[in-house]
Protein backbone atom coordinates (compact mmCIF):
# COMPACT_ATOMS: atom_id res chain seq x y z
CA UNK A 1 0.00 0.00 0.00
CA UNK A 2 0.98 3.71 -1.22
CA UNK A 3 -1.33 5.67 0.95
CA UNK A 4 0.03 6.84 4.44
CA UNK A 5 -3.31 6.54 6.80
CA UNK A 6 -2.33 8.11 9.98
CA UNK A 7 -4.20 8.51 13.29
CA UNK A 8 -3.86 12.33 12.85
CA UNK A 9 -5.38 11.92 8.99
CA UNK A 10 -8.00 9.95 10.51
CA UNK A 11 -8.61 13.11 12.91
CA UNK A 12 -9.02 15.15 9.74
CA UNK A 13 -11.17 13.37 7.93
CA UNK A 14 -13.32 12.97 10.84
CA UNK A 15 -13.48 16.63 11.17
CA UNK A 16 -14.00 17.56 7.42
CA UNK A 17 -17.25 14.69 7.48
CA UNK A 18 -18.55 16.68 10.09
CA UNK A 19 -18.07 20.19 8.43
CA UNK A 20 -19.86 18.71 5.69
CA UNK A 21 -22.47 17.35 7.53
CA UNK A 22 -23.18 20.85 9.32
CA UNK A 23 -23.52 22.47 5.89
CA UNK A 24 -25.91 19.43 4.73
CA UNK A 25 -28.06 19.76 7.83
CA UNK A 26 -28.32 24.00 7.50
CA UNK A 27 -29.77 23.05 3.65
CA UNK A 28 -31.57 20.17 4.90
CA UNK A 29 -33.54 22.75 7.31
CA UNK A 30 -34.68 24.74 4.56
CA UNK A 31 -37.30 24.65 1.75
CA UNK A 32 -34.74 23.68 -0.48
CA UNK A 33 -34.78 23.19 -4.55
CA UNK A 34 -34.28 19.69 -5.85
CA UNK A 35 -32.53 19.41 -9.24
CA UNK A 36 -32.96 16.61 -12.14
CA UNK A 37 -29.12 15.36 -13.19
CA UNK A 38 -28.23 13.82 -16.70
CA UNK A 39 -28.81 10.70 -15.25
CA UNK A 40 -32.06 11.08 -13.60
CA UNK A 41 -31.09 11.41 -10.19
CA UNK A 42 -31.78 14.53 -8.00
CA UNK A 43 -28.94 16.91 -6.92
CA UNK A 44 -29.47 20.04 -4.43
CA UNK A 45 -27.98 22.37 -3.12
CA UNK A 46 -26.43 20.42 -0.01
CA UNK A 47 -24.77 18.36 -1.97
CA UNK A 48 -22.56 20.71 -3.97
CA UNK A 49 -21.77 22.55 -1.17
CA UNK A 50 -20.60 19.43 0.92
CA UNK A 51 -18.68 18.64 -2.54
CA UNK A 52 -16.80 22.15 -2.06
CA UNK A 53 -16.01 21.56 1.43
CA UNK A 54 -14.66 18.47 1.72
CA UNK A 55 -12.65 18.57 -1.99
CA UNK A 56 -11.22 22.05 -0.39
CA UNK A 57 -10.43 19.91 2.61
CA UNK A 58 -8.73 17.27 1.25
CA UNK A 59 -6.14 20.07 -1.44
CA UNK A 60 -5.78 22.60 1.45
CA UNK A 61 -5.77 21.05 5.01
CA UNK A 62 -4.67 17.30 4.46
CA UNK A 63 -2.83 18.20 1.57
CA UNK A 64 -3.28 15.20 -0.46
CA UNK A 65 -1.03 14.16 -3.18
CA UNK A 66 -3.85 12.11 -4.65
CA UNK A 67 -6.64 12.45 -7.23
CA UNK A 68 -10.09 13.19 -6.13
CA UNK A 69 -13.07 11.99 -7.94
CA UNK A 70 -16.35 14.02 -6.63
CA UNK A 71 -19.90 12.83 -7.54
CA UNK A 72 -20.64 16.10 -8.87
CA UNK A 73 -17.18 17.39 -10.31
CA UNK A 74 -17.27 13.94 -12.30
CA UNK A 75 -21.19 14.61 -13.35
CA UNK A 76 -20.14 18.09 -14.69
CA UNK A 77 -17.21 16.62 -16.80
CA UNK A 78 -14.94 18.37 -14.25
CA UNK A 79 -12.89 15.35 -12.31
CA UNK A 80 -9.79 14.59 -12.86
CA UNK A 81 -8.90 11.91 -15.68
CA UNK A 82 -5.74 10.92 -14.85
CA UNK A 83 -5.91 9.20 -11.78
CA UNK A 84 -3.06 6.56 -11.34
CA UNK A 85 -3.67 3.66 -8.31
CA UNK A 86 -4.01 6.00 -5.70
CA UNK A 87 -7.29 8.30 -5.35
CA UNK A 88 -9.82 9.74 -3.52
CA UNK A 89 -13.77 8.65 -4.21
CA UNK A 90 -16.11 11.51 -3.06
CA UNK A 91 -20.07 11.32 -2.36
CA UNK A 92 -20.87 14.48 -1.03
CA UNK A 93 -24.38 13.69 0.02
CA UNK A 94 -25.01 9.49 -0.46
CA UNK A 95 -28.79 8.95 -0.36
CA UNK A 96 -30.41 12.46 -2.00
CA UNK A 97 -33.62 10.90 -2.35
CA UNK A 98 -33.68 9.86 1.39
CA UNK A 99 -32.47 14.11 2.05
CA UNK A 100 -35.11 15.33 -0.37
CA UNK A 101 -37.95 13.00 1.57
CA UNK A 102 -36.62 14.14 5.06
CA UNK A 103 -36.36 10.80 6.74
CA UNK A 104 -32.63 11.12 7.61
CA UNK A 105 -30.99 8.34 5.63
CA UNK A 106 -28.38 10.21 4.03
CA UNK A 107 -24.53 10.00 4.65
CA UNK A 108 -20.93 11.14 3.65
CA UNK A 109 -18.95 9.04 2.15
CA UNK A 110 -15.23 10.17 1.82
CA UNK A 111 -13.19 7.30 0.69
CA UNK A 112 -9.25 6.70 -0.36
CA UNK A 113 -8.49 4.01 -2.69
CA UNK A 114 -5.13 1.92 -3.32
CA UNK A 115 -4.53 -0.47 -6.22
CA UNK A 116 -8.20 -0.91 -7.02
CA UNK A 117 -9.12 -1.41 -3.07
CA UNK A 118 -10.76 1.04 -0.65
CA UNK A 119 -8.48 1.14 1.88
CA UNK A 120 -9.85 4.20 3.77
CA UNK A 121 -13.34 5.01 4.43
CA UNK A 122 -15.63 7.62 6.32
CA UNK A 123 -19.25 7.56 6.52
CA UNK A 124 -21.17 9.99 8.18
CA UNK A 125 -25.12 10.31 8.76
CA UNK A 126 -25.89 13.78 10.03
CA UNK A 127 -29.41 13.43 10.80
CA UNK A 128 -28.44 10.59 13.08
CA UNK A 129 -25.57 11.78 14.70
CA UNK A 130 -23.51 8.56 13.20
CA UNK A 131 -20.07 8.17 11.77
CA UNK A 132 -18.44 4.77 10.90
CA UNK A 133 -14.75 4.58 9.89
CA UNK A 134 -12.52 1.96 8.26
CA UNK A 135 -8.94 1.69 8.06
CA UNK A 136 -6.04 -0.43 8.58
CA UNK A 137 -6.09 0.59 12.06
CA UNK A 138 -9.96 -1.43 12.35
CA UNK A 139 -13.32 -0.56 11.85
CA UNK A 140 -14.74 1.58 14.29
CA UNK A 141 -18.31 3.73 14.87
CA UNK A 142 -19.60 6.12 17.01
CA UNK A 143 -23.29 6.64 17.15
CA UNK A 144 -23.46 10.03 19.30
CA UNK A 145 -20.57 11.87 17.45
CA UNK A 146 -18.20 14.25 19.10
CA UNK A 147 -14.91 14.82 19.72
CA UNK A 148 -12.09 13.02 17.44
CA UNK A 149 -11.15 9.81 16.35
CA UNK A 150 -7.15 10.11 18.33
CA UNK A 151 -5.82 7.97 20.42
CA UNK A 152 -7.00 9.23 23.81
CA UNK A 153 -10.82 8.05 22.83
CA UNK A 154 -13.81 9.70 21.38
CA UNK A 155 -16.37 7.68 21.68
CA UNK A 156 -15.35 5.61 18.88
CA UNK A 157 -16.32 2.21 19.35
CA UNK A 158 -14.89 -1.02 17.43
CA UNK A 159 -17.16 -2.84 15.32
CA UNK A 160 -16.84 -6.44 13.25
CA UNK A 161 -19.30 -8.30 11.10
CA UNK A 162 -20.61 -10.89 12.62
CA UNK A 163 -20.23 -14.67 11.34
CA UNK A 164 -23.16 -15.13 9.04
CA UNK A 165 -25.36 -18.16 9.87
CA UNK A 166 -26.37 -21.43 7.18
CA UNK A 167 -30.00 -20.25 8.08
CA UNK A 168 -31.84 -17.40 9.72
CA UNK A 169 -29.87 -14.60 8.10
CA UNK A 170 -31.16 -10.64 8.46
CA UNK A 171 -30.68 -9.14 5.06
CA UNK A 172 -30.84 -5.24 4.50
CA UNK A 173 -32.51 -3.80 1.49
CA UNK A 174 -32.59 -0.52 -0.18
CA UNK A 175 -35.66 1.63 0.54
CA UNK A 176 -35.51 3.51 -2.55
CA UNK A 177 -34.14 1.09 -5.25
CA UNK A 178 -35.55 -2.32 -4.07
CA UNK A 179 -36.22 -4.04 -7.15
CA UNK A 180 -37.70 -7.97 -7.91
CA UNK A 181 -33.90 -9.03 -8.90
CA UNK A 182 -33.15 -8.40 -5.21
CA UNK A 183 -35.71 -10.69 -3.89
CA UNK A 184 -35.45 -13.22 -6.27
CA UNK A 185 -31.64 -13.26 -5.11
CA UNK A 186 -32.61 -13.38 -1.57
CA UNK A 187 -34.89 -16.65 -2.10
CA UNK A 188 -31.41 -17.92 -2.14
CA UNK A 189 -31.01 -17.76 1.05
CA UNK A 190 -32.99 -18.24 4.60
CA UNK A 191 -33.60 -15.06 5.52
CA UNK A 192 -35.88 -14.30 8.91
CA UNK A 193 -34.94 -10.70 9.61
CA UNK A 194 -34.84 -7.70 6.90
CA UNK A 195 -34.09 -4.31 7.28
CA UNK A 196 -34.69 -1.76 4.91
CA UNK A 197 -32.36 1.41 4.95
CA UNK A 198 -30.90 4.09 2.23
CA UNK A 199 -27.82 5.17 1.58
CA UNK A 200 -24.33 3.92 2.29
CA UNK A 201 -25.44 2.98 6.05
CA UNK A 202 -26.41 -0.29 4.98
CA UNK A 203 -22.81 -0.95 4.35
CA UNK A 204 -22.20 -0.06 8.18
CA UNK A 205 -25.17 -2.36 9.81
CA UNK A 206 -23.16 -5.25 8.09
CA UNK A 207 -20.21 -3.93 9.16
CA UNK A 208 -21.36 -3.48 12.91
CA UNK A 209 -23.23 -7.06 13.06
CA UNK A 210 -26.80 -5.77 13.01
CA UNK A 211 -27.56 -7.66 9.71
CA UNK A 212 -25.48 -10.48 8.03
CA UNK A 213 -26.40 -9.32 3.84
CA UNK A 214 -26.95 -6.50 1.47
CA UNK A 215 -27.90 -7.23 -2.25
CA UNK A 216 -27.43 -4.51 -4.96
CA UNK A 217 -28.85 -5.88 -8.36
CA UNK A 218 -28.82 -2.31 -9.67
CA UNK A 219 -26.82 0.69 -11.37
CA UNK A 220 -24.48 2.32 -8.34
CA UNK A 221 -21.38 4.16 -9.28
CA UNK A 222 -17.56 3.90 -7.34
CA UNK A 223 -18.17 6.67 -5.10
CA UNK A 224 -21.20 5.28 -3.76
CA UNK A 225 -19.68 1.97 -2.61
CA UNK A 226 -16.57 2.88 -1.92
CA UNK A 227 -16.32 4.79 1.72
CA UNK A 228 -19.16 1.59 2.98
CA UNK A 229 -17.21 -0.98 1.40
CA UNK A 230 -13.97 0.00 3.52
CA UNK A 231 -15.71 -0.06 6.26
CA UNK A 232 -16.99 -3.97 5.50
CA UNK A 233 -13.67 -5.02 4.85
CA UNK A 234 -12.00 -3.30 8.10
CA UNK A 235 -14.92 -5.02 9.86
CA UNK A 236 -14.17 -8.60 8.58
CA UNK A 237 -16.74 -8.42 5.69
CA UNK A 238 -16.92 -8.09 2.13
CA UNK A 239 -18.30 -7.12 -0.85
CA UNK A 240 -18.04 -9.45 -3.64
CA UNK A 241 -19.96 -8.78 -7.38
CA UNK A 242 -21.94 -11.78 -8.56
CA UNK A 243 -18.76 -13.82 -9.78
CA UNK A 244 -17.43 -14.35 -6.35
CA UNK A 245 -15.35 -11.58 -6.83
CA UNK A 246 -14.47 -8.84 -4.71
CA UNK A 247 -15.41 -5.22 -5.78
CA UNK A 248 -12.73 -3.28 -7.13
CA UNK A 249 -12.21 0.73 -8.04
CA UNK A 250 -11.19 2.61 -10.99
CA UNK A 251 -13.17 0.99 -13.19
CA UNK A 252 -14.09 2.65 -16.92
CA UNK A 253 -16.37 5.26 -16.02
CA UNK A 254 -16.35 4.67 -12.58
CA UNK A 255 -19.35 2.31 -12.65
CA UNK A 256 -20.09 -1.11 -10.74
CA UNK A 257 -21.28 -4.08 -11.13
CA UNK A 258 -23.97 -5.60 -9.39
CA UNK A 259 -22.50 -6.67 -5.65
CA UNK A 260 -23.53 -8.29 -2.77
CA UNK A 261 -22.59 -7.01 0.74
CA UNK A 262 -21.42 -9.62 2.87
CA UNK A 263 -20.29 -10.39 6.94
CA UNK A 264 -18.32 -12.88 7.90
CA UNK A 265 -18.56 -15.74 5.91
CA UNK A 266 -16.77 -19.33 6.31
CA UNK A 267 -14.46 -19.17 3.15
Amino acid sequence: MTANISISLLDQLHEISIRAGNAIMEVYATDFDVEIKGDASPVTKADKLAEEIITAALKDEVKTPYPIIGEEAFSDGLAPTDIGSTFWLVDPLDGTREFVKKNGEFTVNIALIDAGRPVLGFVYAPAKGSIYVGSPHGAAADLNVGGGVGENGSGLEQINCRQMPASGICALVSRSHRSPEVDAFLKNYDVTDEISSGSSLKFCLVAAGMADIYPRLGRTMEWDTAAGHAVILAAGGSVKDLNGLELTYGKPGFENPHFVAYGKQDN
